[in-house]
């Protein structure tokens, strides 16, 4: 009985530490018009306090008047910051022209 509540638990635990997927998403202009996706990593320190190389989505559209930008935690971002305890927490940019 104590075995299964304790993999109850942990199965609970991992649930919700990775169930939330932070996603922040706007368009410029007329948003995207052509498909094109460009996708960048963004490394930020101590839960996202501390950023060390961010992207740039207007440099990633290239140029482009009319772009939608998508920055999220993806799946591997939430496990890459559970694996280091919060210590590495990345982002994923993408940007559709």
């Amino acid at each position: 009985m104590k075995r299964q509540f304790y993999s109850l638990l942990m199965a609970g635990l991992l649930l919700v530490g990775t169930s939330s997927c932070y996603t922040y998403q706007f368009s410029v202009g007329n948003g995207a018009q052509t498909g094109a996706t460009v996708t960048q990593k963004n490394h930020y320190l101590i839960y996202g306090l501390a950023p060390i190389g961010t992207s740039d989505p207007k440099q990633m559209a290239n140029g482009a008047a009319d772009y939608d930008v998508h920055i999220q935690h993806t799946f591997v971002d939430g496990l890459l910051n559970m694996i280091t305890f919060g210590i590495y927490t990345p982002t994923t940019t993408k940007v559709t022209r």
